[in-house]
């Protein structure tokens, strides 16, 4: 087992390209860590400088203690899953497994031993005689886990395992590959374009966009506190409104004013504003963001409500059973909340909106970085 450590990493492409910029984190050992972002981000690209498949233009990469920039893949001692599974069609799901460890002359019954210990972790001992062509996607994927498994490996990378799989079968193997985890005790790797699948099986998880990290932090401070406006709107499913807004001051207390030939405010609570940060942002534009849970129709929301309530047109409804989500227009701008399933709007309907004052975020409106979590 180890820990990883980068340290200012860089990837150039002829031409000047740079797909990763000053990538730099220190992995724990055992640590299950998920990179994520947008296609294009560079995080597929970081995964494959610590394999060793892409050469490091600038930086150090440690594993444990050992400086790895410049050794071979397969002295590395990682495993890497790939999208496609990678299997070999004419194999046996045995052979296949065991394939790597024949290359590095491991004794016959050692493999045996090994593919087996494997193939039960896995739930796959009944399919070790079956080719590729006779399983289904998520025994495929299983297989291609199981290959990696018997290597030992002291870290494992995964590039979006499950991308190709049905969404029932993603939400299974995201329990699958997390008890795997806990199972193994091994340092976790796992790059995805899913900020569903970052949330639910990351210790940390790091957002990347254009080659920048943009924050490395557990799943719950992303959510919560996330530092600018594409990390807030990254993580979470539907994703955080944003309201183009006024920062103004009345009375003493700081207030966010937005709106069109109607003007809505939501009052920041004071155990929330942070005076020094928010004191140079009085009478300037702001952004205001707010999570489609933290508007509510309830009455008694907007009984208790003193300020924050907005009147809006319904364009959609989504009605998924145990909730429903509202399609909005807000003067002019579009909103989602997420409601009760109770909720009787239609669209065309006009209703009344209790936004939670303890839930607003705010952000600056010129580079967009978190003044208000």
């Amino acid at each position: 087992m180890a820990s990883l450590s980068a340290r200012g990493i860089y990837k150039r492409y002829p031409g000047g390209v740079t797909a990763v910029t000053d990538f730099t984190m220190n992995i724990k050992d055992k640590e299950f860590i998920v990179l994520v972002g947008p296609s294009g981000c560079g995080k597929s690209t970081t995964l494959r400088m610590i394999a060793g498949l892409e050469e490091i233009s600038e930086g150090e990469l440690f594993i444990g203690d050992r400086l790895v920039n410049d050794v071979a893949p397969k002295d590395r001692d990682i495993a890497m899953v790939f999208q496609n599974y990678a299997l070999y069609p004419h194999m046996t799901v045995f052979d296949n497994m065991a394939f790597g460890l024949k290359l590095r002359k491991v004794p016959k019954d050692e493999i045996k031993k090994l593919v087996e210990e494997a193939a039960k972790i896995l739930d796959i001992s009944h399919l070790l005689d079956r080719k590729p062509r006779a399983l289904s996607g998520g025994q495929r994927q299983r297989v291609a886990l199981g290959r990696a498994i018997v290597r030992d490996p002291q870290v494992f990378l995964l590039d979006e395992p499950l991308s190709n799989l049905d969404a029932k079968l993603r939400a299974q193997m995201r329990t699958e590959l997390a008890k795997l985890h806990k199972k193994l005790g091994t340092t976790f790797i796992y790059v995805t374009h899913d900020q569903t699948e970052a949330m639910t099986m990351g210790d940390r998880i790091v957002v990347m966009k254009d080659g920048y990290v943009q924050q490395i932090d557990s799943p719950i401070n992303l959510y919560d506190s996330p530092v600018n406006k594409f990390v807030a709107g990254f993580i979470g499913s539907p994703m955080m409104n944003f309201i183009d807004a006024k920062l103004i001051m009345a009375d003493g207390k700081y207030s966010v004013e937005f709106g069109g030939a109607r003007k809505f405010y939501v009052e920041i609570p004071s155990s929330k504003a942070d005076t020094d940060a928010l004191k140079y942002y009085v009478d300037k534009d702001v952004i205001l963001g707010i999570r489609p849970e933290n508007i509510h129709d309830e009455e008694m929301f907007l009984s208790a409500a003193k300020t924050g309530i907005i009147e809006a047109t319904v364009d959609v409804t989504e009605m998924l059973g145990a909730e429903t989500f509202l399609y909005l227009t807000c003067e002019g701008v579009p909103l989602t909340a997420r409601v009760s399933p109770r909720c009787a709007a239609r669209p065309q309907d006009t209703v009344r909106l209790a936004l939670d004052p303890n839930k607003i975020h705010l952000f600056d409106a010129s580079d967009e970085h978190s003044i208000l979590n």
